[in-house]
C-alpha cells in the first residue's frame, strides 16, 4: 500500500486555505463519507465531499492548521472497513463559505475506486436483532456501514444505492432518516432496511405440506430439527443447511448432492459448541471470529469428549478427514437460523454447504434454485434481494501461525493485491481446476472469487459473467489475455475465443505457481529463487504431466533444476479417481512385485488389473508423469489408506490424517535416491528424484507389520528430505537461497511446517502463500506477473 501524502508544513495564523483531495481504496460503502463529514465539522471546516468513480473526493476550506489536522487524520482514524490506498492533495483558491455538505455521487469516468467485500455483521447490528425493543429486532437483513452485503449487491461504481440490487427497494421514513443523518452509523449505508421497507424473507415447502405459518425463520428452525434439508439463500448464493448431528440427514444430503467422501463445512453459533471437536489455536480463534468468517480448516481431536449438552457431529459430515471446516455465522439469518438466546432448542450445528450438485456453480437466481435444487432440498428459505455476484465461502487454515488461503472468495474478493512492478492491463483466465481468474493493472491484480472446475458449462457461462462484472467495477480493460500452455484447458480455449485483436500469452503451469509466490511477497523478480512446486497436474514443455518441480524462476522465465522420475499415468483421470492404480504404476516402475499381499494389489478388481498390467507393458494411455500429488495417492493406496478418490486429493489428505497419528517418538524417514538424467526427454541437467527406494521400504515395514500412519509419518519426513537436499544442491550450484514452496500439495500443513523448518534451519528464506491460494486458485496471479514481462510497461 503507497503512504497517503501529506499536507505542506503550516503556521498557525496563515490567511485561509482550500484543499482538494481525493482518496482512493476502500472507501465506498463504509462509511467514509460521514467519517469526512464528522472530522470537518470537529474542525470547523467548510466544503463537500462526494463519491465519483474514482474515490472519495473531498474539499476542505479553513485555517491552514486545522486543514493539515484533516489531512493527517484521513487514513489514521478511517472506519473499520475502510482501505485507504492513496490520498492525494491539490491547493485550490478559496471560495468562503461555513457548511460542509455531502453532495450526490458524480458518475462517469473511469472507475479507479475499490468495491468492499461482504463483511460479517457487526456487534452493533447484533444487538439490535436480539433486542425487543429495537424495532430491527429479528429482522433477518439488519446491517450497518460496518457490515453486511457489499461486493454481491454492486451492479456499478460509485457505490451507492442506485448502483446495487437494493435499488428497488423504497427507504421508509425512519430508514431514510437514518440514512440522511451524517451522527448515525447507517449514514449512506447502502444496504439498510428495517421490517417496513426491507426485503422479506420467505419458506417455501411443496405440496403436500405447503407454506407453514408466519414466522418463516421459526419454520425453518423445526424443519431442520426434524432431519429436513433446506436451500437457504445467503450473501453470495444458495446453501445447503441440515443438522450436522443427524446422521440421517447429512447422509442423504451427501447422496442427494453427488457429494462422495468430500467434507461437509459445518456453522456453529459459538466456538464453545466446536472445542470438543476440535483443536483451537490464538490464530485460529481470531480468524474464525473475525469480519471475513471464511470457513476455517480445524484439526479435529482424534477422541473428542462430550459433556453434558455437547453437540455430537454426525459421521458423515466429515469421514476419514483430519480436519473439520467451521465457520461462525456471518448474517443475520445464520444468527436466527442458530437461534438467539431464549429461542426454542434448535440444531446448534449446521451443515453448511454450497448451494449446488458437486461440479456444478452456486446457484443465486431464485427461479433457478427451485428447479436446480429441486432434487436436493426439502424447503426453500429465501427473500427477494437479489444476489448480482456469485460468491462461495472462503476456505482458510492456519499453518505456523499464520493464515493460509485455500479458497479466495466471500470476504476477500475484490479486494487487489499489490503487485512488485506495475504491468499493462491483461486478464489472466487461471486453470481449469478451482479457476479462479485475475485483472492486473499498474500495481492492483483483481482476483475474481473462486469460479470452480471449468468443466462444466454453467461454470463456464459463470466465468464469462464473472470476467463482465469484475472489469465493469475495476475499470480494467485488459489489452493482453494470459492463460495455461495446457492446449485442452477450457479457460485457455475460452481466451482464445475471446481475444479479438489481442494477444494470448501461454504461461507454463508450474512457472504461474511459482511467479505467484514471488508476487504476494512483493519480490521485483531481479533475483530467481528456488521454486519448489507440488501438484498433481501440470502441463509439462516436454509433453509429460508435471507436478514434482523445483524450478530456478524469475518473472523473466525458468530453467528445470529437478523434478521427481517419471512413472506411467495409467489411464489419466482414472489413475486419479482409483490411487491404486498409481500405487501400481510405481510399483512396476520402481522393479517392486505387486504381490497380492499388497494393499494395492487387492484393491485392484482381478480383471482391471490384467488390463492395467497389459496397459502398463505396451505402454497404451500412459503418459508420463513427474506429479508429486500421484506420488501422495500411490503411497496412500500401498499403506491401505485410501484406494479409491471421490473428490481431489482425498487420498493424499487421508494419508496426511494417518500420518499425524503417528507416534510422536519415531523419527524414521525413508529416503529419495538423486540420479542424473536417464531418459532422453530429460534436460541434461536436472536433478531426478526416484521414489523407487522410497517405495521398496515402505513394502518392506508393511511386510514387518509397521502400522500406515508410520508409514504415512515416514513419507511426509522423506519428500521433507528431498525438498532439503534438492535445495541445498541449488544452493551449492547457483548461489540461491530463497525457496517458494507452492502448488496444491503444500495445503498440507504437515509436509509445509516440516519443509519450511528444514529449510530455515538450513538458512533459507522461505516463501509460504498467504494472500492466494497455494493451489489452482492463485495460478492467475502468477500467469499476470510472467506476462507483464513478455509485455512489461514502459
Amino acid at each position: 500500500m503507497s503512504a497517503p501524502s501529506r499536507p505542506s508544513a503550516v503556521v498557525a495564523g496563515d490567511p485561509p486555505l482550500r484543499r482538494r483531495v481525493t482518496v482512493r481504496g476502500v472507501v465506498q460503502g463504509v462509511g467514509f463519507r460521514p467519517y469526512l463529514y464528522g472530522l470537518a465539522t470537529e474542525l470547523a471546516l467548510a466544503g463537500h465531499v462526494t463519491n465519483t468513480p474514482e474515490g472519495v473526493v473531498v474539499e476542505v476550506e479553513g485555517t491552514a492548521s486545522a486543514v493539515a489536522r484533516f489531512c493527517d487524520r484521513i487514513a489514521a482514524q478511517a472506519p473499520p472497513l475502510a482501505r485507504v490506498e492513496s490520498v492525494q492533495h491539490r491547493e485550490m483558491p478559496p471560495v468562503g463559505g461555513t457548511a460542509f455538505t455531502i453532495l450526490t455521487s458524480r458518475t462517469g469516468g473511469p472507475a479507479r475506486t475499490l468495491v468492499s467485500p461482504d463483511s460479517a455483521t457487526c456487534a452493533d447490528c447484533l444487538a439490535e436483532l436480539a433486542d425487543p425493543a429495537d424495532r430491527r429486532y429479528r429482522h433477518p437483513f439488519v446491517n450497518c456501514t460496518h457490515c453486511g452485503p457489499r461486493f454481491t449487491i454492486v451492479t456499478g461504481v460509485p457505490y451507492d444505492r442506485a448502483h446495487t440490487t437494493m435499488a428497488g427497494f423504497a427507504m421508509c421514513p425512519d430508514c431514510a432518516r437514518e440514512y440522511a443523518d451524517p451522527a448515525d452509523r447507517r449514514f449512506h449505508a447502502q444496504p439498510v432496511a428495517c421490517p417496513a421497507c426491507g426485503p422479506r424473507l420467505r419458506l417455501l415447502v411443496p405440496p403436500p405440506d405447503g407454506l407453514p405459518g408466519t414466522d418463516p425463520v421459526t419454520e425453518a428452525r423445526a424443519l431442520l430439527s426434524g432431519g429436513a434439508i433446506l436451500a437457504v439463500k445467503g450473501l453470495g448464493g444458495y446453501h445447503l443447511a441440515c443438522d450436522a448431528t443427524n446422521e440421517e440427514a447429512v447422509a442423504r444430503l451427501r447422496r442427494r448432492k453427488a457429494r462422495g467422501d468430500k467434507p461437509f463445512a459445518v456453522m456453529a453459533r459459538r466456538t464453545a459448541d466446536v472445542e470438543h471437536l476440535v483443536r483451537l489455536s490464538p490464530e485460529e480463534r481470531e480468524l474464525i471470529g473475525g469480519g471475513v468468517r471464511p470457513v476455517v480448516l480445524l484439526r479435529r481431536r482424534p477422541d473428542p469428549v462430550y459433556a453434558a449438552g455437547a453437540p455430537r457431529l454426525a459421521d458423515s459430515v466429515a469421514p476419514g478427514s483430519p480436519d473439520l471446516g467451521v465457520m461462525l455465522p456471518y448474517t443475520p439469518l445464520h444468527h436466527l437460523l442458530l437461534g438467539l438466546s431464549g429461542d426454542p432448542d434448535g440444531p446448534r450445528l449446521l451443515v453448511m454447504t454450497s448451494g449446488n450438485v458437486s461440479g456444478e456453480p452456486i446457484v443465486t437466481d431464485d427461479t433457478e434454485a427451485l428447479e436446480r435444487l429441486a432434487p436436493l432440498a426439502d424447503a426453500w428459505l429465501t427473500h427477494d434481494r437479489p444476489i448480482h455476484v456469485p460468491c462461495d465461502d472462503s476456505v482458510v487454515r492456519v499453518c505456523d501461525g499464520e493464515p493460509l488461503v485455500i479458497r479466495r472468495s466471500r470476504g476477500y474478493a475484490p479486494l487487489p493485491v499489490a503487485l512488485p512492478l506495475p504491468v499493462r492491463p491483461a486478464l489472466a483466465v487461471g486453470g481449469d481446476l478451482k479457476n479462479a481468474f485475475c485483472l492486473g493493472a499498474g500495481r492492483r491484480a483483481w482476483l475474481s472469487a473462486h469460479i470452480g472446475d471449468m468443466d462444466d458449462l454453467g461454470t463456464q457461462r459463470a466465468f464469462e459473467g464473472a470476467v463482465a462484472q469484475l472489469e465493469s467495477i475495476t475499470g480494467v480493460r485488459p489489452g493482453t489475455l494470459v492463460a495455461d500452455r495446457h492446449p485442452g484447458y477450457r479457460s485457455a480455449r475460452w481466451a482464445d475465443r475471446h481475444a479479438a485483436a489481442r494477444p494470448v500469452v501461454r504461461v507454463q503451469h508450474h512457472h504461474a505457481h511459482v511467479a505467484a509466490a514471488m508476487a504476494e511477497h512483493g519480490l521485483d523478480g531481479t533475483r530467481p529463487v528456488i521454486g519448489v512446486a507440488f501438484d498433481g497436474t501440470g502441463h509439462g514443455d516436454d509433453g509429460a504431466v508435471w507436478g514434482g518441480e523445483f524450478l530456478l524462476a524469475d518473472y523473466d522465465g525458468f530453467s528445470r533444476f529437478g523434478h521427481l522420475a517419471y512413472v506411467p499415468l495409467p489411464g489419466g483421470d482414472a489413475a486419479v479417481r482409483r490411487p491404486y492404480r498409481m500405487a501400481l504404476a510405481h510399483l512396476r516402475a520402481a522393479g517392486i512385485d505387486r504381490a497380492d499381499d499388497l494393499a494395492c494389489t487387492a484393491a485392484c478388481p482381478p480383471d482391471e488389473l490384467r488390463l492395467l498390467e497389459r496397459q502398463l507393458e505396451l505402454g497404451l494411455h500412459c503418459v508420463p508423469t513427474s506429479s508429486m500429488g500421484r506420488l501422495f495417492d500411490a503411497v496412500s493406496s500401498l499403506a491401505g489408506v485410501c484406494h479409491r478418490a471421490g473428490y481431489e486429493a482425498q487420498a493424499a489428505v487421508e494419508l496426511e490424517g494417518a500420518a499425524l497419528g503417528a507416534p510422536l517418538g519415531d523419527r524414521a524417514a525413508y529416503a529419495f535416491d538423486l540420479r542424473a538424467p536417464g531418459r532422453a526427454r530429460e534436460e541434461d541437467d536436472a536433478v531426478r528424484a526416484d521414489p523407487a527406494p522410497v517405495l521398496a521400504a515402505i513394502v518392506a515395514d508393511l511386510r514387518a507389520g509397521v502400522e500406515p500412519a508410520l508409514v504415512a509419518a515416514r513419507f511426509h519426513r522423506a519428500v521433507t528430505g528431498l525438498v532439503h537436499r534438492i535445495c541445498v544442491r541449488a544452493r551449492e550450484r547457483h548461489g540461491l537461497d530463497t525457496v517458494a514452496l507452492t502448488g496444491g500439495v503444500f495445503a498440507n500443513t504437515l509436509l509445509s511446517s516440516a519443509c519450511a523448518a528444514a529449510l530455515r534451519e538450513d538458512g533459507f528464506t522461505v516463501l509460504r502463500h498467504r494472500l492466494v491460494p497455494p493451489g489452482d486458485g492463485g495460478l492467475a496471479l502468477g500467469q499476470l506477473m510472467v506476462a507483464a514481462r513478455t509485455n512489461p510497461t514502459d
